[in-house]
């Protein structure tokens, strides 16, 4: 197993790694949209903290030498169901490839982000 890091995401707030990789799978942990620069949430609306959950989990696949055509798996974490299309929008410019995914409803994220989005993919080649 390899820890993925870059500085270019936020550093984990607890016990967890960005993402590891294990063979061809990478896990990448959940991206809320803090700024890795200031380390707080700057947006206020969901699809502005999209925005920069997109943005960090960009940068981690980067850190592994991938990019959003290699995620296969999305979990999706609102706050608020009646957000769904607004989020939507800015994920669709993001993975465009279609990932399966999950998208649930919760009552609190961390740092009172409004949503949250994790990944699963494969780099270095098929799985």
């Amino acid at each position: 197993m390899e820890v993925i890091h870059t500085d270019k995401a936020p550093a984990a707030v607890g016990p967890y790694s960005q993402a590891v990789s294990t063979g061809k799978l990478l896990f990448l942990s959940g991206q809320i949209a803090l700024n890795p620069a200031s380390g707080k949430i700057e947006a206020q609306t969901v699809s502005e903290q999209a925005e920069q959950a997109c943005r960090n989990i960009g940068a981690v696949l980067a850190a592994a030498g991938a990019d959003f055509s290699a995620v296969v798996k999305t979990t999706c974490f609102l706050t608020d169901m009646a957000a769904f299309a607004e989020f939507n929008a800015v994920y669709a410019k993001y993975f465009t490839g279609k990932p399966a995914r999950s998208c649930v409803a919760v009552t609190a994220l961390p740092a009172g982000a409004l949503c949250e989005i994790e990944a699963v993919a494969v780099i270095g080649g098929q799985a």
